[in-house]
């Protein structure tokens, strides 16, 4: 079984000398945030993610959860660990205080987030969609239907569900066939099947509430006519309390090849009793609040993997003797194999791109809470659009580069790496999903390179590209070789955008064919500034802690030198055009 040990300082170092967003700093309802409390809150996540929770990685692959009588059985221990996991209040943790929750912001619970993917994504699934249903539910739902589900959903006794896929249609959700038919007394009754359901059914809850999205009997075809629902598995009495079951039934869940603790299900809706959240025909404005928020969240997901598959690969390197370097410094015929300039080369690799990220990721998490609780309307949309545009890149640049990690991983350990009893191969097999659930990254890439780019409100790209260069335009000398670098790749992503532009109005094949190109650029400059920012802090307060920065300011350079070239390289690639591709004969 891999270990895992919560990166905690590096997560206070973000916490405590990134919480840089002047527009986050005005959120009154954060101002008590301090830096003990959140030390306090992590240190007790480290605890529970590291001894309670990481067993159960193992536990659900080898004993995946199972559908018995119509009933699905979580993996053992699961019960026992979310019964705790619930008293402790994790599942509460973000969500307003008015329903029972901690009101944490999510430049904190961004960091809990990472750990339980680091110690097991199949037990976090259980409450992730949870929170997504919370999150849906506040924004949309009537102050009815908030009152009698949310505080039930945020203590985690009763879970949540996203119900959109369906045999006929995955990302083209105009084409769904569930129907929901009006009754007399203003609800609705659902009929139809979802498949590819996370946390579908399981033993954990005491109800399962059900975000589906149907069409109403008398809508329009294509995605207008779509609304929301939710359609709990147990009707829910006038005085809270559970009563009979729902016409809700579980079909199947999936044999799959990783995250085999979590309950993948085939759900079909009889007649189910549904309540519609928001507007009649909006359902999926209502459903992208849920689903932008977990598309951020799987990122994390990618990240947290990549932090697990690092830290044991760290270790087995510094274990491990086989062959001799260089500069040998065996007496017995063999080196540690993190003396060998490939190992550190790999080791590096993640590192630098596992801080970068996260650096990026609590950037993201500041403007994510600006776009929800400023004062000011602008600086709201301002944020909101920043947001928007740099959650295709989190999510899919993430993840990708999560199954790059846990592919090297396997690599460092070898033989070992292959078998399943060191638990590298796990990673690989439960990361594996995270580039395609939510949206596969093909799907992100066209929605940046199409949508996310502009919008009503402007060149937003061309914004965040001001951003940066503002933000990054430093006075210390120390600096400078990595922001003069910086600046070279930042013309880089400046002329690619320049060129989708122009591609936009010519050929959209070639825009079409470059979208992975572009976000993977975006996606390396992006990190790079991630990057700027905490060198930025290492050479000011260098003193304060030398080791630590020194360490900061040695992966940085390697990021500089090594990874951000990539961006160069798509970009080449991507200005070839489509010609080829699209007048290619296959046999």
């Amino acid at each position: 079984m891999p270990s895992y040990t919560a990166p905690l300082e590096d997560m206070m170092f973000l916490f405590e000398k990134l919480r840089d967003n002047k527009n986050y700093n005005e959120l009154e309802k954060y101002k008590e945030v301090s830096s003990d409390l959140v030390k306090d809150i992590l240190e007790e996540a480290a605890k529970i993610n590291q001894n309670l929770i990481l067993p159960l990685a193992k536990a659900g692959d080898e004993n995946p959860a199972v559908l018995e009588n119509g009933v699905v059985r979580t993996p053992p221990g699961y019960k026992e660990a979310y019964k705790k996991y619930i008293e402790d209040g994790w599942t509460s943790l973000s969500c307003d205080p008015k329903y029972g929750g901690q009101g944490m912001p999510k430049t904190v619970s961004a960091f809990f987030d990472e750990m339980l993917s680091s110690a097991s994504l199949s037990f976090k699934l259980y409450s992730e969609l949870s929170i997504g249903a919370y999150n849906c539910i506040n924004h949309h739902a009537s102050d009815e239907l908030k009152e009698k589900y949310l505080p039930k959903i945020v203590e985690g006794k009763w879970s949540g569900t996203m119900c959109l896929t369906e045999p006929v249609c995955g990302t083209d959700l105009g084409l769904l066939k569930t129907k929901a038919e009006k009754q007399k007394d203003g609800t609705y009754k659902i009929s139809g099947q979802k498949i590819f359901i996370t946390s579908g059914d399981h033993d954990l809850t005491e109800n399962i509430i059900h975000l589906v999205i149907a069409r109403a009997t008398d809508s329009p075809t294509g995605t207008k006519g779509i609304s929301l629902f939710l359609v709990p598995k147990f009707v829910v009495n006038e005085d809270g309390s559970v009563g009979p079951r729902n016409g809700i039934s579980t079909g199947s869940i999936e044999s799959k090849m990783g995250i085999k603790g979590s309950a993948t299900c085939v759900l079909n809706f009889d007649d189910a009793i549904g309540y519609m959240i928001g507007k009649k025909d909006k359902g999926l404005n209502a459903m992208f609040t849920m689903m932008n928020l977990e598309r951020i969240v799987v990122g994390i997901q990618g990240l947290g993997i990549s932090e697990i598959a690092y830290q044991n690969s760290l270790a087995y390197a510094k274990e491990r003797k086989q062959g001799k370097t260089n500069k040998t410094k065996s007496t017995n015929g063999a080196d540690f194999i993190i003396e060998h300039a490939d190992i550190r080369r790999s080791l590096l690799n993640m590192k630098s791109i596992i801080e970068g990220e996260r650096a990026l990721c609590f950037w993201l998490s500041q403007q994510t809470e600006v776009s929800l609780n400023h004062q000011d309307e602008k600086v709201r949309q301002e944020a909101s659009d920043f947001v928007s545009l740099m959650t295709p890149v989190v999510k899919s640049l993430f993840t990708d580069l999560g199954m790059e990690i846990t592919n090297d991983a396997m690599q460092i350990h070898g033989g070992y790496g292959y078998t399943k009893d060191q638990g590298i191969e796990q990673l690989y097999r439960d990361n594996r999903i995270t580039p395609i659930y939510e949206g596969t990254n093909s799907v992100q890439a066209a929605d940046l390179v199409f949508r996310k780019l502009s919008n009503k409100n402007g060149d937003i790209i061309n914004k965040f590209i001001d951003l940066i260069k503002t933000e990054t335009d430093l006075k210390n000398e120390k600096i400078k070789p990595f922001t003069k670098e910086f600046s070279f790749y930042l013309n880089i992503l400046t002329k690619f955008s320049e060129w989708i532009n122009e591609k936009m109005k010519t050929d959209k094949d070639d825009v079409s064919a470059a979208a992975n190109d572009y976000l993977k650029t975006l996606g390396f400059v992006s990190v790079a500034y991630a990057w700027i920012k905490v060198l930025d802090v290492s050479f000011k307060d260098y003193n304060e802690n030398k080791n630590f920065f020194d360490d900061k300011i040695n992966t940085a350079k390697f990021y500089f030198d090594k990874v951000l070239p990539r961006a160069e390289q798509h970009y080449k690639s991507a200005i070839s055009g489509s010609s080829n591709i699209m007048n290619f004969k296959f046999n």
